[in-house]
């Protein structure tokens, strides 16, 4: 028997500062960002999806500036997240789930992603699954 897959963590309203020139986060606390192998950002143009992939062993940490929609598909069950313009949420998927990004804004979204395993161009830890 197999043990049970974890499910996504999302932390919602990531700590910010903010003033007339714009916003400040941390994407990860200092004990987390020890585990770390890869990081990447990624700008997204409206209406456009990043993502659309599922990790064999990797645990990703994403942090997102919204608007977002976030797909995610866990045991075969599709469910779907709103981030609301201007708010910081950060996820934590864990192997096996699929995740999907749709840029619902009308400016450039940011992407945040951290991953545990060092990045493999041949994408041997990922595998595409369209989901948005």
């Amino acid at each position: 028997m197999s043990a049970p897959k974890q499910s996504v963590t999302v932390v919602e309203r990531v700590k910010t500062h903010g003033d007339g020139r714009g916003s400040v986060f941390e994407p990860l606390t200092d004990d987390e960002i020890a585990s770390q192998k890869n990081v990447h950002v990624v700008l997204t143009q409206p209406n456009e999806v990043r993502g659309n992939h599922v990790h064999r062993v990797a645990v990703e940490t994403t942090t997102v500036v919204g608007p977002c929609l976030v797909r995610l598909k866990e045991a075969g069950t599709i469910r779907d997240l709103q981030i609301p313009a201007g708010e910081v949420w950060r996820l934590i998927i864990p192997p096996g789930v699929v995740h999907a990004f749709r840029n619902t804004g009308d400016i450039p979204m940011v992407l945040i992603s951290f991953s545990t395993v060092v990045h493999d161009p041949m994408g041997s830890d990922s595998r595409r699954e369209q989901i948005l």
